[in-house]
């Protein structure tokens, strides 16, 4: 059995002015790490046998970013905005139905 039912992880990579990549944190991936955090405290989702969120280096899928994924279940999402990560809380997070819209 997994401690966290969900464990969702945000790439918060910052590269280098003029790097050949773009990177997460270009979009405010800090943020919306932040955003989601927030909301799964509010919603007293946090803690074991709940939902964990947490920041990551560079997750490697750069150029879909900005980037979070969810595991046990390895469901990788970009997001737009703040709209997008609720969508991804309530539907997969709380319901258990990832977001196909959101999927990459």
């Amino acid at each position: 059995m997994s401690y966290y039912k969900h464990h969702i992880f945000f790439c918060c990579n910052q590269r280098d002015a003029g790097a050949d990549r773009p990177s997460c944190q270009e979009h405010d991936a800090d943020h919306f790490r932040d955003y989601v955090k927030r909301r799964i405290k509010e919603e007293g989702l946090a803690g074991a046998g709940e939902i964990r969120v947490n920041k990551a280096g560079c997750l490697d899928r750069c150029e879909l970013g900005p980037v979070a994924v969810v595991y046990p279940d390895e469901t990788w999402y970009t997001y737009i905005d703040e709209s997008d990560l609720d969508e991804i809380i309530e539907s997969h997070l709380k319901n258990g139905q990832p977001v196909e819209r959101l999927k990459i």
